[in-house]
């Protein structure tokens, strides 16, 4: 089976340490094109661009690599909690187009962070931003289906309602979505085409993928699924893990305990699995073979990472295909740097994936290239 790999643009800025250092890098325009461009001729199936506060705009962000791009998939944030459905409709379908066909994939965030949900204006506690959500969705589906909508929900409330520019990606972009909550796991089973969570062990994972398939059965729908997960891959597993101890190596204790207690106030489920995996703590950071909470201790969302040698690191992932994922959505410190090394040294290990490097090809990186035995002068 082949499988989807995406890469990540680090909206809200990058790093080569978690915590505070001297190595942090804007998150500005060039760089983020850089990025995408990279990844695109690197042969990523597609970017994640994410969404909060502390990001740049992701519809912005998008539109700003069209002239850039041709073939790589944007997955974007669609935050039902942050704008009605007639104009997130007329976006999507508006974006759709400059990109092309197949192109846009929609990320779905009903928002798992109070405050900052607060901050914009929202007051809607965690199922209720489900249920917005799922009215949302009715009525965005149907408008981009070309229908005329009049609905009137608790949350949603339209009179009329029409999307007049047909989306390149019919019926529409395809929606993914994730979340961890009952409430979560029934709007993705009525709503989305692809179900993501993130990294928790496989067992975890696996029971997560076979709620979301029995609820979606129960509406006559099939889904795909994803996992979303940070990598540290390197030649041996002894660099790879040296590095994961690098990169939390500038974070203090109180720096840890002020992150907790910032998660800890979020009504996110998902965020609170991940925390469960660490519980905060340095000494418990290996929550599986391979699998590594460190992000975590300090960034929300996902939490976790695969650290190994690219044959370690391309195990998991089977594992995780073993359960009928298809679909990764990766990242790793800084991105620019590890989108190149994630592929060079994975990408010949994964179904359906082109090497980038020219394998057992005698180089000396100057003008004259030692090659079919024959050296220059």
């Amino acid at each position: 089976m082949s499988l989807e790999i995406f890469w990540f643009l680090p909206t809200s800025g990058d790093t080569r340490y978690l915590g505070k250092s001297d190595f942090g890098r804007a998150a500005t325009s060039a760089y983020l094109r850089q990025i995408a461009v990279t990844s695109e001729n690197l042969g990523y199936d597609g970017l994640l661009i994410p969404t909060g506060s502390s990001c740049l705009d992701p519809w912005v962000t998008a539109a700003s690599l069209v002239p850039v791009t041709q073939r790589i998939k944007l997955l974007v944030a669609l935050r039902t909690s942050l704008g009605g459905p007639t104009a997130s409709a007329r976006q999507a379908a508006t974006l759709d187009q400059a990109l092309g066909e197949g192109r846009l994939l929609l990320n779905v965030v009903p928002g798992g962070d109070a405050t900052e949900l607060a901050a914009d204006g929202v007051f809607l506690d965690h199922d209720a931003r489900y249920a917005a959500g799922d009215e949302f969705l009715t009525v965005w589906r149907r408008l981009l289906q070309g229908e005329k909508v009049d609905f009137d929900g608790e949350h949603v409330q339209v009179r009329g309602a029409q999307n007049f520019h047909t989306p390149a990606s019919r019926p529409y972009p395809p929606l993914y979505f994730g979340g961890s909550s009952p409430a979560a796991h029934a709007l993705a089973a009525k709503h989305v085409d692809a179900y993501l969570t993130w990294g928790e062990p496989p067992a975890a994972v696996a029971e997560k993928i076979a709620d979301v398939r029995r609820r979606a059965a129960e509406h006559g729908r099939t889904l795909r699924f994803g996992v979303r997960l940070h990598v540290i891959v390197r030649e041996t597993g002894e660099e790879a893990w040296a590095d994961a101890d690098r990169l939390i190596g500038h974070l203090t204790d109180e720096d840890i305990a002020a992150a907790q207690r910032n998660y800890a106030g979020m009504d996110s489920v998902g965020q609170a699995r991940m925390a469960a995996l660490h519980g905060g703590r340095r000494d418990r950071l290996i929550v599986g073979p391979n699998l590594w909470a460190g992000v975590g201790l300090v960034r929300g969302g996902a939490g976790t990472a695969l650290v190994g040698s690219a044959e370690e690191v391309a195990a998991r992932l089977q594992e995780y295909a073993d359960l009928g994922v298809d679909s990764f959505v990766l990242s790793g410190y800084p991105h620019l740097e590890e989108a190149i090394r994630f592929a060079e040294l994975v990408f010949p290990l994964l179904p359906g994936k082109q090497p980038v490097t020219l394998r057992d090809r005698a180089l000396t990186g100057g003008a004259f290239d030692v090659r079919a035995g024959r050296a220059g002068p």
